[in-house]
């Protein structure tokens, strides 16, 4: 029987573990482990241990950790945004553990958390365009495209966009 998760949200401690694990998921070799990375769409690091002390430092956002056996396997940041709202971005679950549904629970315990924290009753997300089955994932738990896109922060050659999807309530 596998053991269930437990949450908490992420201090100073953690970041160089949350890096390591955001970064081994996404980019490289390991991330080609799991179906959710971008390995193969940009090379360009995801996050930054500035970043994550930025995030985890802030009284809008929260990174958000997931744990089982006393070892880090996923992780979540969620912010506020306008009254009523919030955003999610780097959902992460350590690629040798995913297609277990460990995703899904770290994204409902992000919404009630979202919800609680910062009274959020929609939550906002960016996917690039060029998932189609992140995006698909993302449509079966009650996020849906809102027809806008912004751009990918890196210049790229192709360049990337993202797709910003909505799920309300949450």
């Amino acid at each position: 029987m596998t053991a269930p998760l437990s949450f908490r949200p992420a201090d100073a401690s953690d970041i160089p573990a949350l890096h390591a694990l955001i970064e081994g998921a996404y980019r490289g070799e390991t991330a080609r482990q799991g179906w959710t990375h971008e390995a193969d769409l940009i090379a360009t690091p995801r996050t930054s241990a500035e970043e994550l002390a930025g995030i985890i430092a802030s009284t809008d956002s929260r990174m958000l950790t997931a744990w089982r056996d006393g070892s880090l396997i996923g992780t979540v940041h969620i912010a506020r945004r306008a009254p009523g709202g919030a955003y999610l971005g780097m959902l992460t679950v350590d690629p040798a553990a995913q297609e277990g549904g460990l995703g899904k629970q770290i994204l409902a315990h992000a919404e009630t958390q979202a919800a609680q924290i910062f009274g959020a009753r929609s939550m906002t997300m960016w996917v690039i365009t060029g998932r189609p089955e992140l995006i698909a994932f993302y449509k079966r738990r009650g996020y849906a495209p809102t027809g806008e896109t912004e751009p990918y922060p890196v210049p790229l050659d192709p360049p990337l966009e993202f797709a910003v999807l909505r799920k309300a309530p949450i």
